[in-house]
């Protein structure tokens, strides 16, 4: 075997030893499998036109998850992307299925976003209703058969036999999981309402995106308005810290302060302000 041919071998074996690592991590692992449904469900659902976002995971109380625009921004690019927020508490009592169409849901929300017009303040309108009835998830303020199509406070059903659950059928092979759930998950409601398309338990005391969504009312239009963090930490006490270069005594105080050591051996000596 020659050298190149060994080279190749030693490569292919140290990336798979990454890759296999890599695997191992529970922040990675958790990352990975969303952000492969992202990818997997735009190009199923969304013909791919959807663009990249940001996908977190965040405890919000009674809601499975939010969409945000421009929530974020590159500190060095300026690229401002979206958020889509997946609330963890909820992955072990629920179905795979179920947090999945949780993830489509707030998906439909981003397409909405980039190319339809949102409602004001969240509010779920009838465009959004027809795109999540083309995708099969059928909107519901109850998330069952029957409830409001349209409000502020929506969730959905997923539709039997719908493109949602044909595509969400394919994703979920022995290739594909969520790795990780809560040890210690809310309670679910006791009054749990069955839809007959599907005969799973929704819990109608709870939405899909309460609270932290936005729908486009959070995004600001105008660059100017996006402050990047500053480098340097923000002083919040507006307090200084002043020594005496004699016995080095310290006190804190306003800046621009004129303050002399009271220790004998320092005869009035003017405190000196300190850079920290």
């Amino acid at each position: 075997m020659n050298i190149s041919a060994k080279c190749c071998i030693f490569w292919i074996v140290q990336s798979n030893r990454k890759e296999n690592a890599m695997a191992a991590l529970p922040t990675f692992e958790t990352y990975n499998e969303l952000q492969t449904a992202y990818d997997f469900f735009n190009t199923r659902l969304f013909d791919g036109g959807l663009p990249p976002c940001l996908i977190t995971l965040q405890r919000e109380k009674r809601t499975y998850g939010y969409f945000s625009s421009k929530r974020f921004v590159g500190s060095k690019s300026g690229q401002m992307v979206d958020e889509i927020a997946m609330n963890p508490s909820y992955f072990a009592i629920r179905s795979i299925e179920e947090t999945l169409s949780t993830l489509v849901h707030e998906m439909v929300h981003l397409w909405q976003f980039h190319y339809g017009k949102p409602g004001r303040r969240g509010y779920h309108n009838k465009e959004w209703g027809a795109k999540m009835d083309s995708i099969g998830l059928c909107p519901s303020n109850t998330g069952a058969e029957g409830g409001k199509r349209t409000g502020e406070k929506m969730s959905h059903y997923i539709v039997s036999g719908g493109d949602f659950e044909r595509a969400c059928s394919e994703l979920m092979t022995d290739e594909f999981n969520l790795s990780w759930f809560d040890r210690f998950p809310p309670e679910r409601p006791t009054a749990l309402v069955f839809t007959p398309t599907i005969g799973k338990p929704i819990q109608p005391a709870f939405v899909d995106d309460e609270g932290g969504e936005d729908n486009g009312e959070g995004g600001q239009e105008d660059e100017d308005l996006i402050v990047l963090p500053p480098t340097e930490p923000v002083n919040k006490s507006n307090r200084i810290k002043y020594r005496c270069p004699c016995c080095s005594a310290q006190v804190w105080g306003k800046p621009n302060l004129l303050l002399k050591c009271g220790q004998p051996d320092c005869g009035g000596t003017d405190f000196e302000a300190v850079e920290e």
